[in-house]
């Protein structure tokens, strides 16, 4: 069985507040292979404040630590700033919420996936427009050529996933973290950009940390399911069994789903017990 890309153990964020520090995630630990690992939970689970402190985005005065950060065997919280530079985009790149508001509004789509690319590697500038009309290609654009003159607020919301995704994806990382990235997307733009981002992982061999609050989507596209709930993970299971979930929470947030043949008068209301403090 080969060695997991990441793994992560005892993973804590901490925030001062007037009222003394506040954890926000609270000792996760999972690990990732070459797979689609899906995290999920409801709005201020700690959900994307993992995803930013594997890649230590977290700034001053939010204090991240962990008994064990490492990725390829290398500890994250350990190497310098400098370091750390090299592995955000070549090797752990991360899609944030929204994407297309992520692009700068005032650089070209293809200066923008371009300089993705050139920060990583010194090529012709020949070259790096070579491989980002390939890669706009790759994430189904129909026109590359005239894409890559088009400035952000030119490209419909479905495009501009794209073109996020393709900015990510130019350096070849061995991690992806999407965080929310169809949340905002129409179901058919949905289907097709995670048809697009499976079939990109499966050829290159990458981790997915795919996090998101749909159930549903994650437990169809993803591998493995990591539930969290008030910075902790309270389950992890195989996405296929999802449905046979035992924890309180996740049958809550599984009862409270609306299905195709809803026969229920009212959705269930999620139901705190003794586990919420535990």
């Amino acid at each position: 069985m080969s060695a997991p890309l990441l793994e992560v153990e005892n993973l804590r964020v901490r925030f001062p507040t007037p009222t003394g520090p506040v954890d926000v995630v609270r000792g996760i630990s999972f690990t990732l292979g070459r797979e689609r690992l899906g995290i999920v939970g409801e709005s201020g689970s700690g959900k994307s404040m993992t995803g930013r402190s594997i890649l230590r985005l977290i700034r001053p005065p939010g204090e991240v630590t962990a008994d064990r950060l490492r990725f390829e065997g290398r500890d994250l919280l350990d190497i310098p700033e400098r370091d750390m530079r090299k592995v955000r985009g070549a090797r752990i790149s991360m899609i944030m919420q929204d994407p297309k508001f992520s692009l700068n509004p005032v650089m070209t789509v293809g200066q923008q996936i371009g300089e993705a690319l050139a920060v990583h590697e010194r090529l012709p500038r020949r070259q790096i427009r070579t491989r980002v009309l390939e890669m706009l290609e790759a994430v189904q654009i129909r026109d590359p050529e005239r894409v890559f003159g088009l400035y952000p607020h030119e490209v419909s919301g479905g495009m501009g996933q794209r073109v996020m995704i393709a900015m990510m994806l130019i350096p070849e990382p061995s991690i992806l973290i999407a965080d929310e990235p169809t949340s905002a997307l129409d179901v058919s733009v949905q289907g097709e950009v995670l048809r697009l981002m499976n079939d990109l992982i499966s050829r290159k061999g990458m981790g997915l940390i795919f996090i998101s609050h749909d159930l549903h989507l994650v437990s169809q596209f993803c591998d493995r399911i990591l539930v969290m709930y008030r910075g902790r993970n309270v389950e992890e299971c195989a996405a296929g069994d999802l449905d046979k979930a035992t924890h309180p929470y996740t049958r809550g947030l599984l009862a409270s789903v609306p299905r195709m043949n809803e026969t229920r008068d009212e959705l269930p209301v999620l139901e705190r017990g003794d586990w919420e403090n535990s």
